[in-house]
């Protein structure tokens, strides 16, 4: 996302999150220095920054601080922070997946591997379309994380509300997946847990038309030999361009949406383990 749009979007989501009684915590490697939470100055560098913030996955931290880089952390990287510091519910747009062809290239985000030993929950609006969805949940169940969607039976495809891919499980209010944390937590289970929240249907693109634009996409990063960390940054770029801006406008408002949900969750949770008065 360009800059100033990335920090106008970054600052309308914390303060979606403050509207519904949450506090945000933006998460950023500034300086080799790991923040959990950014004033506004910082909030403004990071965005400033753009591509020359290194993505930073869990592998890249420590590299990260010790030459005083700044990083731009994935949800494999946020959730390894927001753990350490006892941060239960983590808002991202969506999260890595296995991609395209990973049978063969075995280009399997590090998101996945996260989820399966880090317990926080994540609310995403699901696996990047840009990705192989089916076998990114057959993954996420080798690794033992419980998958979740939101008010539908059927697991969100990002910029789509449908992926054609059922979701192992449903929960329909910020209690219910409150008490699936809870549960979680209290049984051990030591992995994190995957909320599929479908971008809402005012702000759903034409799925022929993602669809078409990431192949044509997919079709170019192949031709030019991106991979790997590149990979998705550029596809997600492209398909923005090939969509006339269409498909930058649906990740934008699925963020502030998983913020409003993320919050109520964050919310319900908290209530939840509040000692209750005699």
């Amino acid at each position: 996302m360009p800059y100033p749009q990335n920090l106008e979007t970054a600052k309308q989501v914390e303060q979606i999150v403050k509207e519904n009684g949450a506090i945000p915590a933006t998460i950023a490697i500034l300086d080799g220095v790991p923040h959990i939470g950014l004033n506004h100055e910082e909030l403004k560098l990071l965005a400033s920054l753009g591509k020359k913030a290194q993505k930073t996955a869990r592998r890249d931290i420590p590299y990260v601080v010790a030459t005083r880089g700044n990083g731009a952390t994935t949800v494999s990287a946020t959730m390894f922070f927001a753990s350490k510091v006892g941060i239960p519910v983590f808002v991202t747009g969506g999260i890595g997946g296995v991609h395209r062809h990973g049978e063969k290239t075995m280009d399997i985000s590090s998101d996945l591997t996260e989820l399966g030993r880090t317990p926080v929950a994540v609310i995403s609006a699901g696996v990047k379309s840009i990705l192989d969805i089916s076998r990114t949940l057959e993954y996420l169940e080798t690794q033992g994380v419980t998958v979740a969607a939101y008010r539908t039976k059927e697991f969100p495809a990002f910029f789509t509300r449908s992926s054609g891919c059922k979701a192992p499980c449903q929960v329909d209010t910020p209690e219910e997946c409150a008490r699936l944390i809870d549960s979680s937590e209290k049984l051990g289970m030591g992995c994190g847990i995957l909320f599929g929240v479908p971008i809402p249907e005012e702000h759903a693109a034409s799925g022929s038309l993602i669809e078409s634009a990431i192949q044509r996409a997919l079709q170019e990063a192949r031709d030019n030999g991106i991979t790997g960390s590149a990979e998705t940054p550029f596809l997600l770029a492209r398909v923005s361009e090939l969509t006339g801006g269409a498909s930058l406008a649906a990740n934008i408002a699925l963020v502030k949406n998983n913020a409003r949900i993320g919050a109520r969750i964050a919310v319900a949770l908290s209530n939840m383990r509040k000692p209750s008065k005699l």
